[in-house]
């Protein structure tokens, strides 16, 4: 089994408007989601980000604050799953709760280094 990162990227609910029924039947789709993964013994952990980023860049190490609002797509969260190759966890993929509001799941693989 290998470790892949299931990458969550798109419009933060707070930009969509999303009414509160809306966001509680969201956060359902997620939370059976990964009890789904839980259960199979697949799910090593994931959290959600808040859309708040502070970005620091080039030589200067120039620091800005950018909102969700501000940006086309924000990196949502994550989750880490043990599978077998890109196959199984696109597969496992699926099931992403967000389709539907032109969100994107980006699977890559975790490199192991040798000491």
């Amino acid at each position: 089994m290998k470790n892949f990162m299931m990458i969550f990227v798109g419009k933060e609910y707070v930009d969509l408007g999303l009414s509160p029924d809306e966001l509680q039947g969201r956060m359902e789709k997620w939370f059976a989601w990964g009890a789904k993964m839980e259960k199979a013994g697949i799910l090593n952990g994931g959290e959600a980000l808040t859309p708040k980023i502070r970005r620091i860049t080039g030589k200067n190490r120039t620091v800005t604050d950018v909102t969700s609002a501000e940006i086309k797509e924000i990196v949502g969260g994550f989750y880490l799953i043990k599978a077998k190759d890109f196959d199984e966890v696109q597969e496992i993929a699926k099931d992403f709760p967000d389709y539907d509001l032109g969100n994107t799941v980006e699977i890559r693989e975790i490199m192991v280094f040798d000491n």
